[in-house]
Protein backbone atom coordinates (compact mmCIF):
# COMPACT_ATOMS: atom_id res chain seq x y z
CA UNK A 1 0.00 0.00 0.00
CA UNK A 2 1.59 3.39 -1.09
CA UNK A 3 2.39 5.73 1.61
CA UNK A 4 1.76 3.24 4.60
CA UNK A 5 4.68 4.20 6.05
CA UNK A 6 4.48 8.28 6.13
CA UNK A 7 2.10 11.05 5.56
CA UNK A 8 -1.91 10.66 5.11
CA UNK A 9 -2.69 6.76 5.33
CA UNK A 10 -0.77 6.12 8.36
CA UNK A 11 -3.02 5.04 11.50
CA UNK A 12 -2.68 4.23 15.07
CA UNK A 13 0.55 4.40 17.24
CA UNK A 14 2.50 5.15 13.98
CA UNK A 15 0.38 8.72 13.71
CA UNK A 16 1.66 9.86 17.15
CA UNK A 17 5.47 8.80 16.37
CA UNK A 18 5.15 10.33 13.01
CA UNK A 19 3.64 13.95 14.55
CA UNK A 20 6.67 13.27 17.60
CA UNK A 21 9.12 13.21 14.67
CA UNK A 22 7.76 16.25 12.84
CA UNK A 23 8.52 18.27 16.86
CA UNK A 24 11.72 17.17 17.12
CA UNK A 25 12.54 18.44 13.70
CA UNK A 26 10.50 21.05 14.26
CA UNK A 27 9.09 21.22 10.86
CA UNK A 28 6.08 23.45 10.85
CA UNK A 29 2.48 21.99 10.91
CA UNK A 30 0.68 23.80 8.38
CA UNK A 31 -3.10 24.56 9.53
CA UNK A 32 -4.33 27.21 7.07
CA UNK A 33 -7.18 25.37 5.20
CA UNK A 34 -5.98 25.22 1.46
CA UNK A 35 -3.09 23.07 2.63
CA UNK A 36 -3.13 19.73 0.29
CA UNK A 37 -4.32 16.31 1.53
CA UNK A 38 -0.89 14.50 1.64
CA UNK A 39 0.55 17.77 3.23
CA UNK A 40 -1.85 17.33 6.19
CA UNK A 41 -1.73 13.85 6.10
CA UNK A 42 -0.12 13.71 10.50
CA UNK A 43 -3.01 16.23 11.25
CA UNK A 44 -5.98 15.34 9.40
CA UNK A 45 -5.28 11.59 10.92
CA UNK A 46 -4.80 12.88 14.45
CA UNK A 47 -6.28 16.11 15.07
CA UNK A 48 -9.09 15.91 12.97
CA UNK A 49 -10.00 12.38 13.45
CA UNK A 50 -14.05 11.99 13.66
CA UNK A 51 -16.80 9.42 13.90
CA UNK A 52 -18.24 9.23 10.41
CA UNK A 53 -16.95 9.52 6.78
CA UNK A 54 -19.31 8.79 3.33
CA UNK A 55 -17.48 7.82 0.31
CA UNK A 56 -19.35 8.39 -2.56
CA UNK A 57 -17.30 6.93 -5.81
CA UNK A 58 -18.49 9.00 -8.91
CA UNK A 59 -17.53 8.74 -13.04
CA UNK A 60 -19.02 10.93 -15.28
CA UNK A 61 -22.35 11.96 -12.73
CA UNK A 62 -22.21 15.74 -13.03
CA UNK A 63 -25.91 16.31 -12.62
CA UNK A 64 -26.57 13.76 -10.02
CA UNK A 65 -23.70 14.73 -7.50
CA UNK A 66 -25.57 17.63 -6.70
CA UNK A 67 -28.78 16.93 -5.19
CA UNK A 68 -27.03 13.37 -3.93
CA UNK A 69 -24.60 15.47 -1.93
CA UNK A 70 -27.38 17.60 -0.68
CA UNK A 71 -29.02 14.23 0.64
CA UNK A 72 -26.35 12.55 2.31
CA UNK A 73 -25.44 16.16 4.18
CA UNK A 74 -29.59 15.86 5.19
CA UNK A 75 -29.23 11.98 6.04
CA UNK A 76 -26.47 12.46 8.71
CA UNK A 77 -27.46 15.98 9.87
CA UNK A 78 -27.96 14.02 13.40
CA UNK A 79 -23.79 13.00 13.25
CA UNK A 80 -22.69 15.64 15.05
CA UNK A 81 -18.62 14.91 13.95
CA UNK A 82 -18.78 13.59 10.37
CA UNK A 83 -17.49 14.61 6.26
CA UNK A 84 -18.35 13.99 2.95
CA UNK A 85 -15.83 13.07 0.31
CA UNK A 86 -16.59 12.58 -3.43
CA UNK A 87 -13.66 10.78 -5.19
CA UNK A 88 -13.98 11.88 -9.01
CA UNK A 89 -12.39 8.82 -11.11
CA UNK A 90 -11.05 10.91 -13.71
CA UNK A 91 -14.80 12.34 -15.31
CA UNK A 92 -14.69 13.45 -18.70
CA UNK A 93 -17.23 15.85 -17.98
CA UNK A 94 -17.94 18.83 -15.45
CA UNK A 95 -18.44 16.49 -12.42
CA UNK A 96 -15.34 17.86 -10.40
CA UNK A 97 -16.61 21.39 -11.24
CA UNK A 98 -20.01 20.66 -9.81
CA UNK A 99 -18.57 19.38 -6.92
CA UNK A 100 -16.10 21.95 -5.89
CA UNK A 101 -19.10 24.76 -6.57
CA UNK A 102 -20.99 22.76 -3.55
CA UNK A 103 -18.24 23.11 -0.87
CA UNK A 104 -19.34 26.55 0.22
CA UNK A 105 -22.69 24.99 0.69
CA UNK A 106 -21.90 22.07 2.55
CA UNK A 107 -18.50 22.37 4.55
CA UNK A 108 -18.35 19.08 5.40
CA UNK A 109 -17.58 17.75 1.66
CA UNK A 110 -14.51 17.20 0.23
CA UNK A 111 -13.68 16.30 -2.94
CA UNK A 112 -10.75 13.94 -4.34
CA UNK A 113 -9.73 13.25 -7.97
CA UNK A 114 -8.30 10.98 -9.84
CA UNK A 115 -6.10 12.11 -12.73
CA UNK A 116 -7.28 9.15 -14.49
CA UNK A 117 -9.81 6.55 -14.32
CA UNK A 118 -9.06 3.97 -12.50
CA UNK A 119 -12.30 2.23 -11.66
CA UNK A 120 -14.56 2.26 -8.53
CA UNK A 121 -12.41 -0.16 -6.02
CA UNK A 122 -10.00 2.29 -6.16
CA UNK A 123 -11.74 4.76 -5.93
CA UNK A 124 -13.55 3.70 -2.97
CA UNK A 125 -9.68 3.14 -1.72
CA UNK A 126 -8.84 6.41 -2.24
CA UNK A 127 -11.72 7.64 -0.44
CA UNK A 128 -11.49 5.19 2.45
CA UNK A 129 -7.72 5.68 2.95
CA UNK A 130 -8.36 9.95 2.86
CA UNK A 131 -10.99 9.81 5.43
CA UNK A 132 -11.26 10.79 9.09
CA UNK A 133 -13.76 8.56 9.74
CA UNK A 134 -14.00 5.51 12.38
CA UNK A 135 -16.86 4.27 10.10
CA UNK A 136 -17.37 4.56 6.81
CA UNK A 137 -20.91 4.32 4.75
CA UNK A 138 -20.56 4.26 0.97
CA UNK A 139 -22.86 4.71 -1.55
CA UNK A 140 -22.95 4.91 -5.34
CA UNK A 141 -22.72 8.01 -6.81
CA UNK A 142 -25.42 7.75 -9.76
CA UNK A 143 -28.57 8.48 -7.30
CA UNK A 144 -29.92 4.87 -6.95
CA UNK A 145 -29.00 4.29 -3.41
CA UNK A 146 -31.28 6.10 -0.86
CA UNK A 147 -29.09 8.56 1.50
CA UNK A 148 -31.79 8.20 4.08
CA UNK A 149 -30.74 4.90 4.93
CA UNK A 150 -27.82 5.54 6.12
CA UNK A 151 -28.89 6.06 9.61
CA UNK A 152 -30.61 2.46 9.23
CA UNK A 153 -27.30 0.83 8.43
CA UNK A 154 -25.38 3.01 11.06
CA UNK A 155 -27.52 2.12 13.76
CA UNK A 156 -27.20 -1.85 12.71
CA UNK A 157 -23.17 -1.43 12.86
CA UNK A 158 -23.35 -0.05 16.13
CA UNK A 159 -25.95 -1.89 17.48
CA UNK A 160 -24.77 -4.07 20.84
CA UNK A 161 -21.39 -1.86 21.07
CA UNK A 162 -18.17 -1.25 19.61
CA UNK A 163 -17.01 -4.60 19.97
CA UNK A 164 -19.53 -6.59 19.02
CA UNK A 165 -17.43 -8.21 16.05
CA UNK A 166 -19.40 -6.85 13.24
CA UNK A 167 -16.96 -5.44 10.56
CA UNK A 168 -19.42 -4.06 8.03
CA UNK A 169 -23.73 -4.08 7.32
CA UNK A 170 -24.34 -4.35 4.19
CA UNK A 171 -27.64 -3.30 2.22
CA UNK A 172 -30.13 -5.02 0.25
CA UNK A 173 -32.11 -3.55 -2.43
CA UNK A 174 -35.83 -3.79 -2.14
CA UNK A 175 -38.05 -3.49 -5.17
CA UNK A 176 -34.86 -2.55 -7.59
CA UNK A 177 -35.42 -0.22 -10.32
CA UNK A 178 -33.31 -1.20 -12.93
CA UNK A 179 -34.13 -3.23 -16.39
CA UNK A 180 -35.34 -6.80 -16.27
CA UNK A 181 -32.67 -7.77 -17.89
CA UNK A 182 -29.80 -6.17 -15.20
CA UNK A 183 -31.87 -8.01 -12.33
CA UNK A 184 -32.45 -11.21 -14.22
CA UNK A 185 -28.39 -11.15 -14.54
CA UNK A 186 -27.81 -10.07 -10.67
CA UNK A 187 -30.34 -13.05 -9.62
CA UNK A 188 -28.16 -14.98 -11.69
CA UNK A 189 -24.69 -13.93 -10.74
CA UNK A 190 -25.49 -14.02 -7.08
CA UNK A 191 -26.60 -17.41 -6.96
CA UNK A 192 -23.05 -18.51 -9.12
CA UNK A 193 -21.26 -16.44 -6.01
CA UNK A 194 -23.05 -17.97 -3.64
CA UNK A 195 -23.06 -21.39 -4.40
CA UNK A 196 -18.80 -20.96 -4.67
CA UNK A 197 -18.30 -18.31 -1.47
CA UNK A 198 -20.76 -19.21 0.51
CA UNK A 199 -20.88 -16.19 1.91
CA UNK A 200 -24.58 -15.22 2.49
CA UNK A 201 -24.61 -12.26 0.21
CA UNK A 202 -27.94 -12.21 -1.98
CA UNK A 203 -27.30 -8.35 -2.82
CA UNK A 204 -23.52 -8.27 -3.47
CA UNK A 205 -23.94 -5.22 -6.02
CA UNK A 206 -25.23 -2.79 -3.48
CA UNK A 207 -22.97 0.19 -3.18
CA UNK A 208 -24.54 1.03 0.25
CA UNK A 209 -22.51 -0.33 2.95
CA UNK A 210 -21.55 0.67 6.23
CA UNK A 211 -18.14 -0.21 7.76
CA UNK A 212 -15.41 0.14 10.33
CA UNK A 213 -12.82 1.77 8.58
CA UNK A 214 -10.03 -0.61 10.65
CA UNK A 215 -11.57 -3.51 8.87
CA UNK A 216 -11.78 -2.44 5.61
CA UNK A 217 -7.84 -1.80 5.91
CA UNK A 218 -7.29 -5.27 6.76
CA UNK A 219 -8.65 -6.20 3.44
CA UNK A 220 -6.54 -7.58 1.00
CA UNK A 221 -6.77 -5.22 -2.47
CA UNK A 222 -7.39 -6.08 -6.20
CA UNK A 223 -9.43 -3.95 -9.03
CA UNK A 224 -13.30 -4.90 -8.47
CA UNK A 225 -12.91 -5.65 -4.71
CA UNK A 226 -15.92 -3.55 -4.04
CA UNK A 227 -17.64 -6.41 -5.03
CA UNK A 228 -16.29 -8.74 -2.50
CA UNK A 229 -16.09 -6.98 0.85
CA UNK A 230 -18.80 -9.44 2.30
CA UNK A 231 -16.54 -12.43 1.47
CA UNK A 232 -13.40 -10.94 2.47
CA UNK A 233 -14.79 -9.29 5.92
CA UNK A 234 -15.94 -12.64 6.56
CA UNK A 235 -12.52 -14.30 5.48
CA UNK A 236 -10.90 -11.85 8.05
CA UNK A 237 -12.95 -12.56 10.63
CA UNK A 238 -15.32 -9.95 11.23
CA UNK A 239 -19.24 -10.47 11.07
CA UNK A 240 -21.58 -8.89 8.84
CA UNK A 241 -25.14 -8.18 8.78
CA UNK A 242 -27.61 -7.38 5.78
CA UNK A 243 -30.48 -4.58 6.04
CA UNK A 244 -32.98 -3.69 3.45
CA UNK A 245 -32.68 -0.53 1.27
CA UNK A 246 -34.88 1.13 -0.54
CA UNK A 247 -33.49 1.65 -4.27
CA UNK A 248 -34.47 4.71 -6.60
CA UNK A 249 -34.25 4.82 -10.50
CA UNK A 250 -31.62 6.86 -12.10
CA UNK A 251 -32.62 9.69 -12.99
CA UNK A 252 -29.54 11.36 -15.28
CA UNK A 253 -26.97 9.68 -17.00
CA UNK A 254 -26.22 6.03 -18.12
CA UNK A 255 -24.54 2.89 -16.19
CA UNK A 256 -20.85 2.69 -16.38
CA UNK A 257 -21.45 -1.54 -16.31
CA UNK A 258 -23.25 -3.61 -19.20
CA UNK A 259 -23.89 -7.05 -17.92
CA UNK A 260 -21.56 -8.27 -20.24
CA UNK A 261 -18.57 -6.57 -18.81
CA UNK A 262 -19.59 -7.73 -15.64
CA UNK A 263 -19.44 -11.18 -16.48
CA UNK A 264 -16.49 -11.12 -17.98
CA UNK A 265 -14.43 -9.73 -14.85
CA UNK A 266 -17.12 -11.67 -12.41
CA UNK A 267 -15.85 -14.86 -13.32
CA UNK A 268 -12.45 -14.14 -13.04
CA UNK A 269 -12.68 -12.80 -10.05
CA UNK A 270 -15.14 -15.46 -8.65
CA UNK A 271 -12.23 -17.82 -8.75
CA UNK A 272 -9.46 -15.31 -7.34
CA UNK A 273 -11.63 -14.69 -4.14
CA UNK A 274 -12.26 -18.35 -3.48
CA UNK A 275 -8.29 -19.27 -3.87
CA UNK A 276 -8.03 -16.43 -1.23
CA UNK A 277 -10.29 -18.07 0.94
CA UNK A 278 -8.81 -21.56 0.86
CA UNK A 279 -5.38 -20.04 1.40
CA UNK A 280 -6.51 -18.36 4.66
CA UNK A 281 -5.46 -20.10 7.95
CA UNK A 282 -7.73 -17.51 10.16
CA UNK A 283 -7.45 -14.06 12.21
CA UNK A 284 -4.70 -13.80 14.14
CA UNK A 285 -5.32 -13.59 17.59
CA UNK A 286 -2.55 -11.63 18.88
CA UNK A 287 -1.69 -9.61 22.37
CA UNK A 288 1.62 -8.15 23.48
CA UNK A 289 3.09 -10.01 26.93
Amino acid sequence: MGHSGTSLFLSGAGLYKARALLDRLRIPRRRDKDATLVYEGFERNIIMAMALSVVVPVKDEAENVGPLAREIATAIAGETDSEIIFVDDGSSDDTSAALAALKSEIPSLRVIRHAANLGQSRAVRTGVRAARGELIVTLDGDGQNDPADIPKLLKELRRDGASNGIGMVSGVRARRQDKFSRKLASRLGNGIRQWLLKDGATDSGCGLKAFRREAYLALPYFDHSHRFLITLMIREGYGVRFAEVNHRPRMHGRSKYTNFNRMLVGIDDLLGVRWLQRRFRGKAEAKEI
